[in-house]
């Protein structure tokens, strides 16, 4: 991203906050004009005094110092608390905004990009930007006022020395200018080097049981500790390059002093300039030297504030590539839960071969539909088509005789319930976790879904019940625990289509089969798509579609698919061969 770009996406930042943010740079007016006066006081006394030693003169000017210098104090913490406030301000403003956008993206974004870097990039890059924000814009603030009110004053009083004085400035920005490439290329390699460290982090907590139970404890140690080394060694050198420039810096900024000393007596005695003169020149040089010495620690701050602008930038410039079209429709009531699909095809980005291959069905509202077939033959990627997981193209797939392309979004998803293969729950209460979809429920129909989901009867023996927390992800749970508390989730969400992703996986034959014949049972029967690798469950299904390569090889129920010699025979015949053998 262009110097230019950064620059108005960090007013586009502080826009909102303009109001603070001119009240804290114009605070920083008045404090370096303030400063630029006392000087000058300093300079009339000193020479008033040469003339003749008055008590009054001296208590007069002190007195009117301390003022000034207290004013300026309490002007100079009034604009620091504006502007790092301002800083902070953003940084909340940010956060939100990146976890905002991040929920309007496509589960495959989270595929591509790893959890721990963005983590690292709503947390350290956002502090970047607030400390740029925050310190940078009062430090590169407050050094244009001083120069620009102390310089004139300085020549004012004398040109020929201030102009030697300065004379040492354009080598500093000379330097600076060299220096700042390298400064953002090490601050960009230590930022990555902290993502790829969140990275292993987040995902060895995740999976410490697996870690565990092969016994790697060892080799993670050894893999932290390699990133580790990567991190310590951006860090390192970037602080090199740091410790080389500022001192330099702080050296040429105190190098002026120097000068004005060294050449300074000789104007006195040569009457070119007073006492008070001189006085007053060492101060506004002294003025200039901390600014400018802090030039480097505010380029440091800046630089990282560029890259970690480029780096928030890239999740905020993100497209949801699956949204609301601009001719959304919404979806009629009452919604039957009718599904069709028209030659649906879908292709997986990278991917040689599609994962769904003109793929046609019919499902009537309230007909359960149990899809089957080997890992790897589309069922997977079909359940995440129905909700629109998956980009899919447009009239392909319908619910009540509408696309589902050009419905809204938030419509097709209300009428879907749908448990993925992967049953997450939060480390929250068991109630929470299944009012989820639903959080004004009341507890009768929370205990009613648990009752759906054959999970009922294991709450009420849980220590606290309904208020137990599951701990991370459901961790305290067993699979099949996890997979009904999911599937009652869903129930109580009471949508008309329900998708069940191999969601009773972990569930025994019987426990499944009794589920679904509780979903097929009712006045008001959902729409039910159970796919599944238990044969004996999805035996009581309405139909069957049988899938492999991506397509629907076989259609029918149960008894009439086993007359077929086909891949449903054959996956029919190897479990209960696999029961046999158990």
């Amino acid at each position: 991203m262009a110097t230019s770009r950064r620059l108005e996406k960090l007013l586009d930042y502080l826009r909102p906050h303009w109001k603070k943010t001119f009240w804290g740079i114009f605070s920083l007016l008045i404090v370096n004009a303030v400063g630029v006066y006392i000087p000058l006081l300093i300079r009339n006394g000193v020479d008033e005094l040469q003339v003749a030693i008055k008590f009054d003169q001296i208590l007069y000017y002190s007195l009117l110092i301390l003022g000034l210098a207290s004013i300026l104090w309490v002007i100079r913490m009034g604009s620091r608390i504006l502007l790092f406030g301002v800083g902070r301000q953003v940084e909340f403003d940010l956060k939100q905004k990146i976890f905002n956008h991040l929920l309007t993206l496509e589960p495959s974004y989270f595929a591509d990009n790893t959890v721990g870097d963005l983590i690292n990039r709503a947390t350290s890059d956002v502090e970047n930007i607030r400390r740029l924000v925050g310190f940078a814009v009062l430090s590169l603030a407050n050094t244009a006022f001083a120069y620009a009110l102390t310089l004139p004053v300085m020549l004012a009083i004398n040109i020929r020395l201030t102009l030697l004085v300065i004379g040492v400035y354009p080598l500093m920005l000379v330097l600076v200018q060299l220096f700042s490439d390298k400064l953002r290329f090490q601050q960009l390699a230590v930022q990555e080097e902290l993502s790829n460290l969140s990275d292993l982090i987040q995902e060895d907590m995740s999976g410490i049981s697996l870690i565990k139970i092969y016994g790697q404890e060892n080799n993670e140690r050894q893999a932290f500790r390699a990133a580790n080394q990567e991190l310590l060694k951006a860090n390192l050198g970037l602080a090199k390059t740091r410790n080389l420039l500022f001192p330099v810096l702080g050296g040429l900024a105190s190098l002026s002093l120097l000068v004005l000393l060294s050449l300074g007596a000789g104007a006195i005695a040569s009457g070119e300039i007073s006492i008070g003169d001189f006085v007053a020149l060492l101060l506004f040089v002294e003025r200039l030297v901390f600014p400018t010495a802090l030039l480097g620690f505010t380029i440091t701050a800046y630089q990282r504030g560029e890259v970690s602008i480029d780096r928030i930038e890239s999740i905020l410039t993100v497209e949801p590539k699956i949204q609301d079209s601009i001719n959304a429709i919404e979806l009629p009531k009452p919604i039957k839960g009718w599904l069709r699909s028209q030659n649906l095809t879908y292709t997986y980005p990278d991917a040689k071969t599609p994962a769904l291959k003109n793929v046609n069905f019919t499902i009537k509202p309230g007909e359960t539909v149990a899809i089957v077939g080997p890992i790897g033959s589309g069922k997977s990627t079909l359940a995440n088509a129905l909700p629109r997981l998956l980009d899919i193209g447009i009239d392909q797939l319908f619910l009540d005789g509408k696309d589902i392309t050009q419905l809204r979004l938030g419509d097709l998803r209300g009428a879907i319930a749908y448990v993925p293969q992967e049953s997450f729950l939060f480390s929250t209460t068991i109630q929470k976790n299944i009012a989820y979809g639903n959080i004004l429920a009341e507890q009768p129909d929370i205990e009613n879904a648990a009752k759906q989901a054959q999970i009922y009867h294991e709450i009420l023996n849980f220590p606290q019940q309904y208020q137990t927390i599951v701990g991370e992800r459901g961790i305290t749970l067993s699979g099949g625990q996890r997979q009904r508390m999911a599937l009652a989730r869903a129930l109580l969400v009471d949508a008309p289509v329900l998708i069940l992703d191999d969601a009773l996986s972990s569930v025994d034959n019987q426990t499944a089969t009794d589920i679904l014949k509780n979903l097929a049972t009712g006045t008001e029967r959902k729409t039910v798509i159970f796919i599944s690798h238990q044969m004996s469950a999805a035996a009581t299904a309405d139909r069957i579609f049988v899938m492999e390569k991506g397509e629907i090889i076989q259609i029918g129920t149960h008894g009439e698919l086993l007359q077929e010699k086909g891949l449903y025979q054959s996956l029919w015949n190897q479990q209960k061969l696999e029961d046999l053998l158990r």
